[in-house]
């Protein structure tokens, strides 16, 4: 098996630009309307979009690999980096700190130069235990040759698919010389189309023994930030990728196997770009229906425990409230717990369930843009 990296053209890579000017096209004007109607909301709402997309972003990328990242650990550290409320919030474990502190390096200083310094300082970032689960991994540096030929393989031990193989360790400080030129480079390649091409050339070169992934769509958002013209994101890349996963690795491992010419790749990462943004209008649609809530009780302001519930009950919790989660969260008595919870439904902003007694549980009141199950529900305590 021929890799692409083995080909005599490597890394000049091409595509046809007459088959990605329309998608390109599309996305650029989906981009400006969607940055548009940002414009017209106000400083907070805006700061909260940012925090919402942020969040999801961190998470995604992270389940993308296999790893599940504590949300609201995620949020919290997002939301004290940017100065935002972070009340209420657990404090987050080194690993969420590390994917934050990486994909807030990449956002807000989008416009610095991406060196190997950096590189490495977000590789230490993702692994502050120089392990990857049992494995003690070389960490800050490009992998060696110590640890044997990089391979993506699955399958049970014995029966393994190889479905790629990086190159050798002893090319990686060309290969990566190369690439930091490029990227840093002055050129006419619409940054949009910077960011597919980066994400491909990254994660095929794998420098990394872990974390080459992650850090090819940190990349990628990095020149999608410099495309929106905005450290602020409002859309999520990695969680449009999670959602199109089997396809997502099917289109890497096509264009690793295949030639220089990588039109195919590029059209899906436009597609899914596409889909993303389309995703972020219920994002959106999430923040808005937040600040009604808010509006609505302005009229009379409740107070930090039930600021602090409902806040949380507007993430992304499922299930429903009940009294005992309630003392949980807001580190109450029971009583008070009932208290608040009796004035919020008399306010009209939480309903009872049908059902009474032990299995006594609270929703909050159902609107035009709310969905069963998802935001605004929070887990029944165990």
């Amino acid at each position: 098996m021929t890799y692409i990296h083995e080909l005599p053209e490597w890394p000049q890579l091409t595509w046809s630009t007459a088959a990605v000017a329309k998608p390109l096209a599309t996305v650029r004007h989906q981009q400006g309307r969607h940055l548009g109607r940002m414009e017209f909301l106000g400083f907070d709402l805006r700061s909260e979009a940012n925090l919402v997309a942020l969040t999801e972003e961190v998470v995604r990328t992270s389940a993308i690999e296999g790893e599940r990242l504590n949300s609201d650990e995620v949020r919290s550290s997002i939301a004290r980096r940017l100065g935002l409320d972070a009340a209420g919030l657990p404090t987050p474990s080194r690993a969420v700190e590390g994917v934050v502190e990486m994909m807030l390096d990449a956002t807000r200083r989008y416009d610095q130069p991406l060196s190997a310094e950096r590189l490495f300082a977000w590789h230490a970032a993702l692994f502050p235990t120089a392990r990857s689960g049992m494995h003690r991994i070389t960490v800050g540096a490009w992998r060696d040759a110590a640890a044997g030929p990089m391979q993506v393989v699955s399958g049970p031990m014995g029966r393994e698919r190889i479905h790629f193989q990086a190159p050798a360790a002893e090319r990686l400080d060309n290969e990566m010389n190369r690439f930091l030129d490029w990227f840093n480079g002055t050129n006419d390649l619409d940054p949009v189309l910077k960011a597919a091409v980066a994400h491909f050339w990254f994660v095929t070169i794998h420098p990394f023994e872990d974390g080459n992934g992650r850090i090819a769509r940190a990349i990628a958002d990095m020149a999608l930030a410099r495309s929106d013209g905005t450290p602020d994101r409002f859309y999520s890349m990695s969680a449009r990728i999670e959602d199109e996963r089997k396809e997502y690795y099917f289109q890497l491992e096509s264009a690793q196997r295949g030639s220089t010419d990588i039109t195919a790749w590029i059209a899906w990462f436009l597609g899914c770009l596409e889909r993303a943004i389309e995703g972020a209008d219920g994002m959106l649609a999430g923040v808005l229906r937040k600040a009604r809530l808010w509006q609505s009780l302005n009229v009379k302001p409740v107070n930090e425990r039930q600021r602090l519930v409902l806040n949380r009950m507007l993430g992304d919790w499922q299930g429903f409230l009940t009294s005992a989660k309630y003392a949980t969260l807001a580190k109450c008595s029971a009583d008070t717990a009932q208290r608040d919870i009796k004035d919020l439904v008399e306010r009209g902003t939480l309903v009872q369930n049908e059902a009474g007694g032990r299995s006594t549980s609270y929703r909050l009141r159902e609107g035009p843009d709310s969905r069963e199950g998802n935001a605004g529900t929070v887990q029944p305590a165990d």
